[in-house]
């Protein structure tokens, strides 16, 4: 995201206002212009943090960071977890093989309308984050950047979803114990708050 623009608008009206006061407020204006990049910089990103932070709480266990590249910050969404392609591909043919369908029943192409499970609803308060330090041994960690890169998530995410699927494996999206197929893509369903 560019935050450029935003920063030219402040400056150009700093400059609209110091302009009715005369000479020594446009020259004190020109003077603030230099500082005032930075300032509004940092409120700026200060301001999309806390925006990130909010749809955090509300996407659950999906979220939202904030990165910076360069001098602009970035948005990374990181889904609902689900199982990893391979995994996916491998529980379905078992299902397949043992004749068992998308949602647990007769296989898709037997049963004229496969009924999908309810979905998962978080109980108590999922929503919110809590900071942990973990120190994990010199030869997993690029092991855990290598998974994480592979689903295209943040290693916190990663994490989060591996430690959400160890606890509690049949409420992960996917997972054959929650009773959810193989998705396609990046598609979403389930009640909104």
């Amino acid at each position: 995201m560019d935050l450029a623009p935003y920063v030219e608008n402040l400056r150009r009206e700093l400059a609209l206002a110091a302009q009715a006061g005369g000479a020594d407020a446009l020259a004190l204006a020109e003077r603030l212009v230099g500082p005032l990049e930075s300032a509004a910089r940092l409120a700026l990103l200060e301001a999309l943090s806390a925006a990130a932070d909010e749809i955090t709480r509300e996407l659950a266990p999906g979220s939202v960071d904030v990165r910076l590249r360069g001098r602009d910050p970035d948005f990374v969404v990181t889904p609902p977890p689900t199982l990893p392609s391979a995994e996916s591909d491998v529980i379905r043919d078992v299902n397949r093989s043992v004749g068992v369908g998308p949602a647990g029943g007769l296989p898709a192409e037997s049963s004229p309308g496969v009924v999908a499970p309810p979905p998962v609803v978080p109980e108590g308060d999922e929503g919110r984050t809590s900071r942990l330090t973990l120190r994990v041994p010199e030869h997993l960690r690029p092991r855990i950047d290598e998974a994480a890169d592979r689903e295209g998530l943040s290693v916190n995410a990663w994490l989060v979803r591996a430690v959400g699927a160890a606890l509690d494996p049949g409420a992960v999206p996917g997972n054959p114990a929650c009773g959810e197929s193989r998705q396609q893509g990046r598609r979403y369903s389930g009640w909104v708050r």
